[in-house]
C-alpha cells in the first residue's frame, strides 16, 4: 500500500483523485489532505480516509477546524503548514492539484525531498520548468503529469527516443467559444465562459479553456516535461476530446492515445504508474462515434495562445510573466471587473512591460511573478 497525499483535495482534480483511491481500495493510504479554506468538504474526507496530517492554507479556515479533529490528525495551516506536509517523510507520492502559481514553492520542496509526483499543476512549471526539471534529476524526483493531454505524450512516447519526434499535437477542445462569431466577443458573459462542453473542471482553468491559454500554459508545459522545443508542438483543434494528444516520429508515424473524457484515468495511471490497473471508468465505443474532427486554432480570436508561443521563445522569466498576468486577469473577469477580451489585452500589455531575466533563479522567478501580477491589477483597474 503506498502512502499519498492529495493536495487541492476538495478541488475537481483532488475529487476525483480520491474517487480513484476508492475505486482501488487496499492500493493507497492517504496519509495527507490540504485544501485553501474548504473546511466543510475536508471535513467529509477526513471522516472517509482518515489522514494523518492535514492543511488548510487560509489560517482564519484553519481555527475553525481545530475543534472538529481529534489528537490523532495533525493540523498545520499557511504556506509554512504546506512545506511542512510536502516533506514528511512517510509521504511516497503527492498529487499537485493546487491551482495557480501558489503551488510552485510546495512543488519545489517536494522535488528537493526525492518525492514521486503526480502533477495536476501546470503553472509551477510554467513558471520554472528548467529549473524544477534540473532539480528533480538532481534529487532524482519523479514527475508524472496528470493533465490528460501531457499524460497522452507520455505515454505515446513510451520508451521512444525522443531525439526520433518530429512533432506533438497537442489537441484542444476548443472549450465553449470555438464556433462563435469574431463580433460576438465583445458581448460574451461569464455564464457563456464556464459552460465548458466536454470537462467539468473549475473556473479558473475553464476561463483559460475559452481563452485558449490553457492550451499555451500546455505547450509551456510540454517543453519543459519533455525537453522539446516549441516550434515542434503544434496546438490541434479536436471537439470530440477523444485524442488526447499525438507523437509523430521522423519516419512518419504517428502514435496517438485515446480514451473517454474522464479525468479519473490520467490521474488513475499517475498514481499507479508503472502499472496499469483496472476500473469501470467509462469507454470509447467507437461503432458509435461517428467521426472525428480536426482545425487549425484562430490566433485571431484567441490571441492568448499567440502569446504563449511567444513566452516559448523569449524563455527566461517571461513565462513566469504570461502565467502571472493571465492569472491575475482571469480572476479580474471571473470578478466581473473586466471583459473577455481584456485578457489577452492585459496579458499583452504586461509582457510588453517586462525587462525578461536570461536565466532566472527562484527568487527572481517569484518577484517576476509579482510584478505580473501587480502590474496585471493596475491595468485591470485602469478598464474598470
Amino acid at each position: 500500500m503506498k502512502n499519498i497525499a492529495v493536495l487541492g483535495s476538495t478541488g475537481s482534480i483532488g475529487e476525483s483523485t480520491l474517487s480513484v483511491v476508492r475505486q482501488l481500495k487496499g492500493r493507497f493510504k492517504v496519509v495527507a489532505l490540504s485544501v485553501n479554506s474548504d473546511i466543510n468538504g475536508l471535513k467529509k474526507q477526513i471522516k472517509e480516509f482518515s489522514p494523518r496530517i492535514v492543511c488548510v492554507r487560509d489560517k482564519t479556515a484553519a481555527n475553525k477546524l481545530k475543534p472538529f479533529l481529534g489528537r490523532r490528525i495533525k493540523l498545520v495551516s499557511g504556506d509554512e503548514g504546506l512545506n511542512e506536509l510536502v516533506r514528511d517523510k512517510e509521504i511516497e507520492r503527492i498529487m499537485f492539484a493546487i491551482s495557480g502559481s501558489a503551488a510552485l514553492i510546495p512543488l519545489v520542496n517536494a522535488v528537493k525531498c526525492g518525492k514521486e509526483i503526480a502533477l495536476a499543476n501546470k503553472e509551477a512549471l510554467v513558471m520554472a520548468g528548467p529549473m524544477i526539471m534540473s532539480l528533480a534529476l538532481k534529487h532524482k524526483a519523479k514527475i508524472f503529469p496528470v493533465d490528460s493531454e501531457q499524460s497522452a505524450i507520455w505515454q505515446s512516447l513510451g520508451i521512444e527516443d525522443k531525439r526520433k519526434v518530429s512533432a506533438i499535437y497537442l489537441t484542444a477542445s476548443g472549450g465553449p467559444l470555438k464556433d462563435l462569431r469574431p463580433d460576438k466577443f465583445k458581448t460574451i458573459t461569464l455564464k457563456q465562459v464556464l459552460r465548458h462542453p466536454r470537462w467539468k473542471m473549475g473556473k479558473k482553468i475553464t476561463v483559460d479553456s475559452a481563452t485558449l491559454m490553457n492550451k499555451g500554459l500546455e505547450l509551456l508545459e510540454a517543453m519543459f516535461l519533455f525537453n522539446l522545443p516549441a516550434e515542434s508542438i503544434k496546438v490541434l483543434i479536436h471537439p470530440e476530446a477523444l485524442i488526447h494528444s499525438m507523437v509523430e516520429f521522423e519516419d512518419g508515424v504517428i502514435i496517438a492515445q485515446l480514451s473517454a473524457t474522464d479525468m479519473r484515468i490520467p490521474i488513475q495511471y499517475a498514481l499507479t504508474y508503472p502499472e496499469r490497473a483496472a476500473n469501470s471508468f467509462p469507454r470509447i465505443d467507437f461503432y458509435k462515434l461517428g467521426a472525428m474532427h480536426f482545425a487549425k486554432p484562430d490566433l485571431n480570436n484567441f490571441p492568448c495562445l499567440g502569446l504563449a508561443y511567444q513566452a516559448a521563445k523569449e524563455l527566461g522569466s517571461m513565462p513566469a510573466v504570461l502565467n502571472a498576468a493571465n492569472e491575475t486577469s482571469v480572476n479580474c473577469f471571473l470578478d466581473n471587473k473586466i471583459s473577455f477580451t481584456d485578457i489577452p489585452k492585459i496579458v499583452e500589455r504586461v509582457m510588453r512591460r517586462h525587462k525578461k531575466i536570461s536565466r532566472p533563479a527562484l527568487a527572481d522567478i517569484l518577484q517576476a511573478d509579482a510584478w505580473a501580477k501587480e502590474e496585471a491589477m493596475r491595468f485591470c483597474r485602469r478598464v474598470i
